[in-house]
């Protein structure tokens, strides 16, 4: 029995079918969030399950030319890579697996997808594959630096880089929450980046390179790639729930599962509102945004919290 309940947790909840399931949700109220602020109908709710069910079923293709075992593996790294790193984030008000600096785990677990599409596109040896993996890897050199400064800033005031005890600092200590505005703010637009969703969904432009690293990507492949897309973002927004929102905030059992799910939703739909509002913008654009603009407000909000801590002892 000792070993049979974390198995269920890892593979049921707050594992697998559960990031699963929440990711799918999570990317039909992000298209649904975008498709009324855009005066459209928009899908309806078992649109990403029909979606999903629809590419397991069709042939998975593979290049002559491509790489071909790399090519078939990458995108069940890309899946198992977020799926571990939600293991350290708590859901309700404890995470599955916990240990002191789980905080910078997390961090590296969510670069490995992008590498993986990175990968993905350069493995294709498609000219458009090929150009969408390289802007993967510049947009990836744009925006991890302002995600990891804005996380840094909340793990130094609670004087901690385990993700469960900065949630739960800030839940001791809500009035702190609001100090970390512009950190939260920078992690947001960081979050976007990752995701590739406008205005940087530059890798993949549809309009540009045919769909960018996944170009040649088709069927069950192509599937779990997406998953783990709609996964990274039930991650994102959980771990900005912890660090930033105060998790739990002390609530317990069912309570503490619902102001998760309440809060990864507010996080969906400032993403959807920023998707929305923005057009997409070029590669050399994103970079400096990033690192002129996004980077110092993230540092910025790191000797805030720096001179915080000190004057709180």
């Amino acid at each position: 029995m000792d070993s049979i309940i974390p198995l269920a947790q890892i593979l049921i909840f707050p594992g697998f079918l559960f990031l699963a399931s929440y990711g799918m949700l999570l990317q039909w109220v992000d298209r649904k969030l975008c498709a009324v602020m855009q005066n459209r109908m928009g899908p309806p709710w078992f649109q990403p399950v029909a979606d999903f069910i629809k590419l397991l079923a069709k042939e998975v293709i593979v290049p002559e030319e491509a790489d071909n075992t790399m090519f078939r593996v990458l995108p069940y790294f890309a899946l198992a890579a977020v799926m571990t790193a939600m293991v350290s984030i708590p859901v309700g008000e404890t995470a599955l697996f916990s240990f002191q600096g789980d905080l910078v785990a997390v961090i590296y677990l969510l670069t490995i997808p992008t590498v993986t599409f990175f990968l993905a596109g350069w493995s294709s040896k498609s000219p458009y594959s090929t150009v969408g993996s390289m802007r993967v890897l510049t947009q990836l050199f744009a925006y991890e630096v302002p995600l990891m400064l804005a996380l840094i800033g909340p793990a130094i005031l609670a004087g901690t880089w385990n993700i469960a005890e900065i949630s739960a600092f800030f839940a001791a200590h809500p009035a702190l929450i609001p100090a970390q505005l512009l950190g939260f703010l920078a992690a947001i637009i960081a979050l976007q980046g990752k995701l590739e969703r406008l205005p940087f969904d530059i890798p993949h432009a549809k309009n540009e390179i045919a769909g960018g690293q996944f170009t040649e990507y088709s069927g069950r492949l192509l599937d779990f790639f997406l998953l783990a897309v709609d996964m990274e973002l039930v991650v994102g927004a959980a771990l900005l729930n912890a660090v930033f929102l105060g998790g739990a905030l002390g609530l317990t059992g069912i309570a503490a599962i619902a102001l998760f799910l309440a809060k990864t939703l507010a996080i969906t739909f400032l993403l959807a509102l920023l998707k929305v509002l923005m057009a997409r913008i070029r590669i050399e654009q994103m970079i400096n945004f990033c690192w002129k603009y996004l980077a110092p407000v993230a540092m910025a909000q790191v000797l805030f919290d720096i001179f915080l801590k000190y004057k709180l002892g």
